[in-house]
């Protein structure tokens, strides 16, 4: 009770960065697929191919990549995948496409036990190595989930979309909901 005012009334919160709004182009995956040396009829035998895998199944199910890099098979589930922990604390069961079907299935035999065999560390090491190579700018492998929750909006309705993207209120997903001007006016007709 020594002091007789609040030293901190007057300070503000700095406000919140604004969100990210990048997107992966189709010409920036096909380029880092081939800067970690992953070919679609190939097999799946390097750090750097599963990095690959990693990747294209973040831009179809919209998975985080620790959920994807620590996915056990015993979490596939045919025409989807059970996550029993995820970063809000819940479970989730992400449905799969067809391609993410696919891409599990290169996966089959890397491992028993786990989908993935690479870690989280390397990951990141070998998804910036590729972006390097290929001279891509500001993208990170977390971008692959805002490119995936933009394409799922137009194939799902919004409240599919958050319980795919594990999101319980709606409104979180404008963080990672970022379509083009002329993609919603094409939509429009």
């Amino acid at each position: 009770r020594w002091l007789k005012t609040n030293p901190a009334r007057d300070v503000k919160r700095p406000r919140n960065p604004p969100h990210r709004k990048r997107l992966m182009t189709d010409r920036e995956r096909d380029r880092l697929q081939l800067a970690l040396g992953y070919l679609e009829d190939g097999k799946v035998e390097t750090k750097m191919q599963q990095v690959a895998v990693a990747m294209l199944l973040a831009l179809e199910t919209g998975m985080r990549s620790s959920e994807i890099i620590g996915l056990a098979w015993s979490q596939v589930r045919g025409k989807h995948v059970h996550l029993p922990m995820t970063k809000n604390g819940a479970e989730r069961d992400v449905p799969l496409s067809r391609r993410a079907v696919e891409l599990l299935e290169k996966m089959r035999g890397v491992d028993k036990q786990q989908v993935f065999t690479v870690d989280a560390a390397s990951r990141d090491a070998l998804f910036r190595k590729a972006r390097a190579r290929c001279k891509i700018v500001g993208l990170t492998f977390h971008d692959t989930r805002h490119t995936a929750v933009t394409r799922l909006a137009s194939l799902v309705d919004v409240l599919t979309l958050a319980k795919i993207i594990g999101h319980r209120d709606v409104k979180s997903l404008m963080i990672y909901y970022n379509p083009s001007v002329d993609e919603t006016a094409d939509r429009l007709g």
